[in-house]
């Protein structure tokens, strides 16, 4: 019947899929409980004892977790009171401290907490080793820039561009080995050395003929 009425909840309640069992003692006459109890817990052992982990925490999976109070105690703390001894416990706890397993929890919210320190920095290796990827090779393509054959500049992003070979029948860059102003200068006196070119050649065959 148990088994309809209780589901495992989630966290604070860790890992048992059994539901806790509360042994409530009233003393009587001269029968000790402190005696019953640990006759009880060496009998049921194999119960409830976990299985300790490297934290100092244990695992209770599959296990019956065993609380025993007095009823004395219950009467004057309450279930809020730290009076619930769980079995394998050293130690007094309040009722829902007892049925759960705090000292996982916080073994569990140190090791995530340890997971998200250690991607933290993997990212952070991450961003740096980019960082450094796109630093070298900035370095390598500023070591390939091109400089001009005119002035001793280093080319421009658009004019290294302007001048790198395109496919077949793509024209061709008239003057690749200058800068834009050095290409500009070049391309002008081109210019005026060819309009004067013919007028210097006319001059002098009319001189030739005045001569004759």
């Amino acid at each position: 019947m148990w088994r309809t009425r209780w589901t495992v909840p989630e966290g604070r309640y860790g890992d048992a899929p059994h539901p806790p069992v509360l042994l409530v003692f009233n003393r009587l006459g001269e029968r000790n409980p402190n005696r019953t109890v640990a006759r009880l817990q060496e009998q049921t052992r194999h119960l409830w004892q976990g299985e300790q982990q490297r934290g100092g925490h244990h695992h209770y999976d599959r296990k019956i977790p065993i609380i025993a109070v007095g009823l004395n105690n219950l009467r004057e703390h309450g279930p809020a009171g730290p009076v619930f001894l769980r079995f394998g416990s050293d130690h007094m706890q309040p009722l829902l401290e007892a049925i759960g397993n705090p000292r996982r929890e916080a073994a569990d919210a140190r090791e995530e907490e340890e997971s998200k320190a250690r991607q933290a920095e993997y990212q952070a290796q991450v961003r740096r080793a980019a960082q450094e990827q796109a630093v070298k090779q900035a370095a390598e393509r500023e070591a390939r820039r091109p400089v001009c054959a005119g002035c001793g500049a280093k080319f421009a992003d658009a004019r290294w561009e302007a001048v790198q070979p395109k496919g077949w029948g793509a024209p061709k860059d008239s003057h690749p080995q200058l800068c834009d102003g050095c290409k500009q200068r070049a391309i002008t006196a081109e210019c005026q050395t060819e309009q004067a070119g013919p007028e210097q050649k006319a001059g002098g065959t009319w001189l030739s003929r005045f001569r004759g």
